[in-house]
């Protein structure tokens, strides 16, 4: 793992390790997932998420099991609801 710095840009650069582990060139464009824990980058021609992807990512940062599909919908339903109160509150 290595430490890498966001410019005053909002720049990162990839290590060469993991950029030539995923085959990605200059200009490649990828897809950003904005996970609780940490930041995913996708190649964006094949960037389909699932809700199995994304609870697979997360079960590392529990404890106890994997988030299940059902607990996933909740949750999104939970800060959908949250999210449009607090647009309606501005």
């Amino acid at each position: 793992m290595e430490t890498i710095r966001l410019s005053t840009k909002g720049q990162v650069v990839l290590p060469k390790q993991v950029r030539e582990a995923h085959q990605w060139d200059a200009g490649q464009e990828l897809t950003v997932i904005d996970l609780p824990d940490c930041v995913m980058l996708k190649n964006a021609s094949t960037a389909t998420v699932s809700w199995n992807d994304v609870a697979g990512r997360l079960a590392k940062y529990r404890k106890d099991k994997p988030v299940t599909d059902e607990e996933m919908h909740e949750a999104v339903l939970k800060e959908a609801a949250a999210s449009y109160k607090r647009s309606r509150e501005e």
